[in-house]
């Protein structure tokens, strides 16, 4: 089975990016609880302050599913809509090779 990323570009409403990266680090424990998501991480933009980045690795797509449809998932977002300058933008990878990550 294939693991598939996601490489997620949010854009914060001018001047929120912190406010929003902090909102959005509360996804951590709850993907903690899913026993599909490998890798979660969220970046900071260093050419445009209100952008942030999440890069995301799920065992196969049925975990990027359980994830999208997570309660965990539908109330931080929703706490946080306010926050968001923009639609996120999602690409969805299959990926073929990487150091310290096993296929």
């Amino acid at each position: 089975m294939a693991k598939t990323a996601v490489i997620a570009k949010i854009t914060a409403a001018e001047g929120k990016r912190d406010e929003l990266a902090a909102g959005l680090q509360k996804m951590l424990p709850v993907v903690e609880g899913e026993a599909g998501t490998e890798i979660y991480a969220l970046h900071a933009d260093k050419g445009d302050e209100n952008i942030l980045w999440f890069y995301e690795l799920y065992t196969d797509d049925e975990a990027l599913g359980v994830h999208g449809a997570s309660d965990g998932m539908k109330e931080t977002m929703g706490s946080l809509r306010d926050l968001f300058g923009a639609r996120a933008e999602i690409i969805l990878l299959d990926p073929v090779a990487a150091k310290g990550i096993n296929f």
